[in-house]
């Protein structure tokens, strides 16, 4: 696992544990404010940005320059946030700062539940103490990125025409959500829009979602898919699109049930594209992994 992934999982996973709040008087765990919880993600991971003197907004930015980090402002869009990647750190100096974490969200700690800074209970007593949310700009001052990772993850599996798993998943395609799609072997628009097809075709039928099947990735849908998941041993029409989105991508989930059991062959594929796109590796085809498949 690179440091920017070890950076980031810790984060969420600090976000998601209750037994850390926000709190500026009693920051550096377990609970947390901004800064230290950004500083410690990096710090815990290898990076020794805290020991070489990041405290706060104030003086992060020179600090995580000298240890690897490349400001990359000018290669993004802080209006929409287009261009961020995950492990990015956005930094108003005076501040705040989050952490981005992919597919538009961002982990941050914000204030307490008296929606102060001072004060509260241990633990996140609101639930929205350290959070994912979506990306907003706050405004920030600059984009930090980490560049000294070496590659530690498979290549992305290159599509060419004529590949026979990407037929095999256009086929797929058209029986399982009638995308009308031509069986070429080749990943272009028509394809990631029948893919946006499969996936509203299993959300349908799994939960009775009432998408229109458009291809088209709106708000209806991303509201459907929500915190839905597939994980080995299980049985539905959401493990198919799984397989099939897999099969479009040119990995082989070793086979294609309509409904589908997620099986040995199915995880294996999962894990490979979960490594090839810098996710964490889980074998659980989770709400990032499914919006990496169609993307």
């Amino acid at each position: 696992m690179t440091k920017t992934e070890k950076a980031v999982t810790w984060a969420i996973k600090i976000a998601n544990d209750p037994a850390h709040g926000y709190d500026q008087d009693n920051r550096w765990g377990p609970d947390y404010d901004c800064s230290s919880l950004v500083i410690s993600a990096w710090q815990q991971a290898g990076v020794p940005v805290k020991t070489k003197g990041a405290t706060y907004t104030g003086n992060m930015k020179s600090v995580f320059l000298s240890c690897g980090f490349k400001d990359v402002t000018s290669k993004v869009n802080l209006s929409t946030g287009s261009g961020m990647k995950r492990g990015d750190v956005l930094l108003n100096i005076a501040s705040h700062t989050v952490m981005h974490i992919g597919n538009g969200q961002v982990v941050s700690a914000s204030k307490n539940e008296n929606n102060g800074y001072h004060g509260g209970k241990p633990g996140d007593q609101s639930g929205k103490e350290i959070k994912l949310q979506s990306y907003y700009n706050f405004p920030w001052d600059c984009v930090l990125r980490y560049t000294e990772d070496s590659s530690t993850t498979d290549p992305e599996p290159q599509p060419t025409a004529g590949n026979a798993k990407i037929r095999k998943g256009q086929g797929y395609a058209n029986k399982f959500a009638n995308a009308g799609i031509s069986i070429t072997g080749k990943r272009d628009a028509a394809t990631k829009k029948a893919g946006v097809k499969v996936l509203q075709t299993a959300l349908n039928r799994d939960y009775g979602a009432g998408l229109d099947v458009d291809g088209i990735w709106g708000t209806n849908t991303d509201n459907a898919l929500g915190q839905h998941y597939v994980k080995n041993g299980e049985t539905q029409y959401m493990v198919t699109a799984a397989e099939i989105l897999l099969l479009l991508r040119a990995y082989d989930p070793n086979g294609v049930e309509i409904p589908g059991t997620f099986g040995s062959g199915l995880l294996s594929a999962v894990k490979a594209f979960q490594k090839a796109q810098g996710l964490t590796v889980s074998g659980t085809c989770d709400r990032n992994t499914f919006l990496k498949l169609i993307s």
